[in-house]
């Protein structure tokens, strides 16, 4: 089976080829000077090749964006170098367009710095977040988990999606999440919620007993971070507990409804109204409830964070996950997942505005059976 593993969305930037950028530098120069001979004003058509290394520093390496100062300098100055040049001039422009050459060179190695720096940060923040998540497919003594998680990697932004299996005496316990806010300070917060999850998902036999766990483990990080300075916290999250019965239980603390696909029909789960996030229980009147949904052996429940269920288009309409997912039900597990991200990037115009983490599970005796 395919393995769905952590998937980072990588943006670089596609700079031209050292041979492409000398050709298109010369060649932008020899039309800019055949017209400007045309037209008997070379030096003045000239001087327009000053934004040329300009350019080169917003998108091109400091290599080429020296090599574009010193060959627009020499051309420019090479305008006014004639029977009827003015040494003055010559000099003039040399001096003006050398120093805005430099100053282009500094830029680019500024921005290089900066690019390079940024790199290096968003790389140990992603690394540190595949560390906390266990790559996709996770199984348990009942069900195979697969999906993918593919977090946004625009500029500083790094998500706060969560996921997790655990085996338990009392059946599988499933975590899907996602924290408020991004960087770093919302991976902190997920692993306080992981943490949590792990350990009360083993330890204790209720499903409303592991979400106060989690409960306390937000309350106890928000507390920490107000300490030092950080904003509070919270997190949604759907709970799910999972034996060998045909349905399973479920705490929903403010997040998106699961959807239960079978051979002949696909829908959204009909939940109950969803409980306050995790961290904000003491601003609610009445305690989060443990509900039951059906959950058939020939069935898989499709879990994700908003990435999906918020993706819209450039006419600002929502996914139709309902309607996707209707029409995908002969696609096997481990393939459905993909095929819903690379379905969200192609609605969205490749546009990935949030984490994306989706989750399939499928019961164990349905797949060997």
């Amino acid at each position: 089976m395919a393995q769905s593993a952590i998937i980072p969305r990588q943006t670089r930037k596609y700079l031209p080829s050292p041979r492409t950028f000398v050709l298109w530098m010369i060649g932008l120069s020899a039309v800019i000077i055949v017209v400007g001979y045309a037209l008997g004003h070379v030096s003045r058509l000239a001087t327009v090749l000053v934004f040329l290394p300009a350019y080169a520093a917003g998108v091109g390496t400091v290599r080429q964006t020296a090599v574009a100062a010193v060959w627009v300098t020499l051309l420019v100055s090479g305008s006014f170098v004639g029977p009827r040049g003015d040494e003055t001039n010559t000099v003039t422009a040399f001096l003006i367009t050398g120093g805005l050459g430099a100053l282009a060179v500094a830029t680019a190695a500024e921005r290089v710095r900066r690019e390079t720096e940024l790199t290096r940060v968003r790389t140990a923040a992603v690394a540190l977040q595949h560390q906390i998540l266990r790559p996709l497919p996770l199984r348990t003594d009942q069900v195979l988990v697969c999906g993918l998680y593919a977090p946004l990697e625009e500029d500083k932004l790094v998500g706060g999606d969560i996921y997790e299996a655990v085996s338990s005496p009392y059946g599988t316990r499933l975590l899907i999440g996602d924290v408020q806010g991004k960087g770093l300070p919302a991976i902190g917060a997920g692993f306080a919620v992981l943490g949590a999850f792990r350990e009360a998902a083993q330890r204790e036999p209720t499903l409303s007993a592991v979400v106060d766990a989690m409960e306390s483990a937000v309350v106890r990080h928000n507390e920490f971070a107000t300490a030092t300075g950080e904003p509070e916290r919270f997190v949604t999250a759907l709970v799910l507990s999972v034996d060998s019965g045909a349905a399973a239980q479920a705490v929903n603390c403010g997040h998106g409804e699961p959807y239960l696909m079978m051979r002949d029909r696909c829908g959204p789960v009909p939940l109950d109204e969803a409980g306050v996030p995790l961290g904000l229980d003491s601003l609610s009147p009445v305690p989060r409830t443990v509900q039951w949904l059906a959950f058939p052996d020939d069935a898989s429940l499709v879990l994700c964070t908003d990435g999906i269920t918020e993706a819209r288009n450039p006419d600002g309409a929502f996914y139709p996950l309902g309607e996707r997912l209707d029409g995908w039900r002969g696609l096997r597990p481990d393939r459905l997942a993909e095929t819903l991200r690379a379905d969200v990037l192609r609605y969205t115009e490749g546009e990935q505005r949030d984490d994306i983490a989706v989750l399939v599970v499928r019961r164990l005796q349905s797949i060997t059976s």
